[in-house]
């Protein structure tokens, strides 16, 4: 069965309550919730982790290239400023997908620079939670396509 690991980096464990005219009123058990139903349906397997440390995702993310197929990441602000967890991505070679619930490129300056989108094989933003199961189908599209 194909498993996924879904991580979610800083202030993600506050959607809901956090900025909800950029970020929304869901929260993110809300996301986990859809993103656990949705893998049900797809009949694949999925593991949520969020943190709002550096290392404790890089840990995950290392520990994904024995024990799953593919990883979705809302790497939250470190998109933009961690080569660490870029370097993480690409050494692991576990197909992952960038996603974001705001456009980034349509936000501050700042956010357009995106270190994930160098080793990532997509990027889905600005689709709000939705944007978590557009990732999963396109990361089972595309593991589908590898088969």
């Amino acid at each position: 069965m194909t498993s996924l690991l879904i991580l979610n980096g800083p202030n993600l464990n506050l959607l809901g309550k956090r900025q909800p005219e950029v970020y929304g009123h869901t929260s993110l058990a809300d996301i986990e919730d859809l993103c656990r139903r949705h893998a049900k349906i797809c009949d694949i397997s999925c593991d949520v982790f969020q943190s709002n440390h550096e290392g404790a995702l890089i840990d995950r993310i290392h520990a994904a290239r024995d024990a799953y197929d593919g990883i979705i990441l809302n790497a939250g602000a470190y998109t933009h400023t961690s080569v660490a967890i870029m370097d993480a991505v690409a050494s692991v070679d576990v197909p992952t997908v960038e996603v974001h619930l705001s456009n980034i490129h349509a936000r501050e300056a700042f956010r357009h620079q995106s270190y994930l989108a160098r080793v990532a094989i997509g990027q889905i933003c600005g689709f709000g939670a939705q944007g978590y199961l557009l990732a999963i189908d396109a990361l089972v599209a595309h593991l589908d396509r590898k088969a």
